[in-house]
């Protein structure tokens, strides 16, 4: 593979600066705020991020509902970004099934 990408379960903003340090560029989120009580949101993660340097997207979804528009988002935003980048959810399934979606439709630069 060519991309640097790692996908993980939830993050919080404690854990960005870590993130960064640890080489990442950027960070995308796929879950969406309130799925579950005491989540952090994702306008928390996103200020985090930002404090660390880090650039940072949400492309939200409910785990059964991806569709073309979620995965063109995804894509869009993939190619512009710089890698090293940590793609989450809560598992990471999300995570990988929008990936891997985008690398199908060959939606994604090499």
């Amino acid at each position: 593979m060519s991309h640097q990408v790692s996908i993980t379960g939830q993050i919080t903003p404690d854990q960005v600066p870590m993130i960064a340090e640890n080489g990442f560029k950027t960070i995308i989120n796929n879950r969406p705020d309130g799925e579950e009580p005491n989540q952090p949101t994702s306008a928390e993660i996103a200020a985090a991020a930002e404090k660390a340097g880090l650039a940072y997207k949400e492309v939200s979804f409910a785990g059964s509902e991806l569709n073309q528009n979620h995965v063109e988002e995804f894509a869009d935003f993939f190619n512009q970004a710089e890698q090293p980048m940590l793609i989450f959810c809560r598992t990471g399934n999300r995570s990988t099934g929008i990936y891997e979606a985008a690398k199908r439709m060959d939606l994604l630069d090499d």
